[in-house]
């Protein structure tokens, strides 16, 4: 009764069991469509819902576009403050641009509780100047703070890392959004993070809230989230889809202090215990999509009950 690795084992254990029931009820937004021939991220919905148990609401983008419509002045004023109380917004920050990322997020929050969402995965682009590219060049805010919230946003619509990030939520250590940036061979560390959705949550200090004059890889401009994961350790999680089915891939690893590219995006330094170059071979090997969900504290053994609960395969690199 006193053994105490003993307990932890079986508080392990009792964690798992409420991450695969999370995910078995969790509902999963689907809006807009993939990026452009990113084909890395494309996901067989129906795959996913027999391994986790997830149920796929495909949305519109006309649905969000009426919550938008319908947003009221008082809420409106109410999500700026929210900003204003979870984020550094940044004085390079537009009145109208603050506005209308306020507006979009209040229609977020409209969508995820009129469809009962536990996380979501969207992306769209719109012609240039139409509403829709309006509403998608001003959602990160919103996306954020229901990241937070341990609502899950996935950006490009990568389905995969939106179920490895409500996994690493369900667990209680956080779930950021992050692609590899660069490799430092000289420090041999590796830069990872990602142009929001972000989890402020788990975030080293304030999260700022900066403009964009032009969004990385995507049309438009609008703010955008700039955050460094607490530093400490860390744990990177990837779904990913082998020739035998769905497996989770995850390491353990650190972040650190350290320079940072200041480019309004969330990225962290990380080191991991087999070095970069190993790291990245080894990882790679594997197969993932190019995301992964970042959280943290090193919880890799957890996530290997997950998998047994799933009965599914994990592949720790590290």
């Amino acid at each position: 009764m006193q053994d105490e690795e003993a307990w932890n084992n079986i508080k392990g254990w009792t964690e798992a069991a409420g991450v695969a029931a999370s995910m078995r009820n969790n509902r999963l937004g689907v809006l807009g469509h993939y990026y452009n021939g990113m084909l890395d991220v494309y996901s067989d919905l129906t795959l996913q819902s027999v391994v986790f148990g997830t149920h796929f609401e495909l949305l519109e983008m006309c649905e969000l576009k009426k919550y938008r419509d319908e947003a009221s002045e008082e809420d409106v004023q109410k999500k700026i403050e929210e900003f204003n109380n979870t984020f550094d917004v940044s004085e390079e920050c537009e009145a109208k641009e603050i506005k209308r990322a306020a507006q979009t997020s209040v229609a977020l929050d409209k969508l995820v509780a009129s469809r009962d969402l536990g996380s979501m995965a969207c992306y769209y682009e719109g012609e240039s100047g139409n509403e829709y590219e309006n509403i998608v060049t001003s959602v990160i805010a919103g996306n954020t703070l229901l990241t937070g919230k341990n609502i899950p946003i996935a950006g490009e619509c990568e389905v995969k890392n939106a179920q490895a990030m409500k996994i690493m939520a369900e667990f209680g250590a956080g779930g950021s959004f992050s692609e590899f940036y660069l490799m430092d061979f000289k420090d041999d560390a590796l830069y990872l993070g990602h142009d929001g959705p972000a989890h402020y949550a788990i975030a080293e200090g304030r999260v700022n809230l900066v403009p964009l004059p032009v969004y990385h890889g995507k049309p438009g401009k609008g703010l955008s989230i700039q955050m460094t994961v607490k530093h400490g350790p860390v744990t990177l999680l990837s779904v990913v889809v082998g020739k035998d089915g769905i497996f989770l891939l995850v390491a353990e690893g650190k972040s650190l202090e350290g320079p940072l590219l200041q480019i309004g995006n969330t990225n962290s330094r990380y080191k991991f215990s087999i070095g970069a170059k190993r790291f990245m071979n080894e990882w790679s090997k594997q197969g993932p999509s190019h995301h992964c969900a970042i959280g943290v504290g090193h919880i890799a053994d957890k996530i290997e009950k997950l998998g047994h609960i799933l009965k599914i395969d994990v592949v720790k690199v590290c």
